[in-house]
């Protein structure tokens, strides 16, 4: 059987002082899933990192970042059949080379890192993925083409 994509419309509201309600379509996808209150997009689009991260501001949202085993559960499924790699919201300049926080410098509250990760040796170019299995990796090479999935 061949898998058919549907678009899924995120919608938004807007409310007027006459309590009218008008929706629009703001955004659409490919694959939306929900996990708890947030939301992980995707149109199964490849990039760098850099495109990654600008492609999901342009949408107004974040790239993904799983903060729960369930999350990061649910991250990996949306990951493309060929490549299982999706960047995530980590990046050495922004965390300092530390590894500790996102990219808006908020301490990371959930981490699924890979054994020997992430890898302090790349102080000052790495970017973060995760993996077919759900862990996490630091990579010098950002320019790599991995999946972008952005959270709402």
């Amino acid at each position: 059987m061949k898998n058919t994509l549907t678009k899924v419309f995120i919608l938004c509201k807007i409310t007027y002082n006459t309590n009218v309600f008008f929706f629009f379509p703001a955004m659409s996808f490919d694959f939306v899933r929900k996990v708890n209150q947030k939301y992980f997009v995707s149109n199964k689009e490849k990039g760098s990192f850099l495109k990654a991260v600008e492609f999901c501001s342009q949408q107004g949202l974040e790239l993904a970042l799983p903060q729960s085993e369930e999350e990061n559960r649910i991250l990996i499924q949306l990951i493309g059949e060929d490549d299982k790699r999706a960047w995530v919201n980590i990046n050495s300049r922004k965390a300092e080379g530390n590894f500790q926080s996102d990219m808006k410098n908020r301490p990371l509250i959930f981490t699924n890192w890979g054994e020997r990760q992430p890898d302090e040796s790349i102080q000052d170019t790495g970017c973060s993925m995760v993996t077919e299995n759900g862990t996490w990796r630091v990579t010098p090479d950002c320019s790599q083409n991995i999946y972008i999935i952005c959270q709402i």
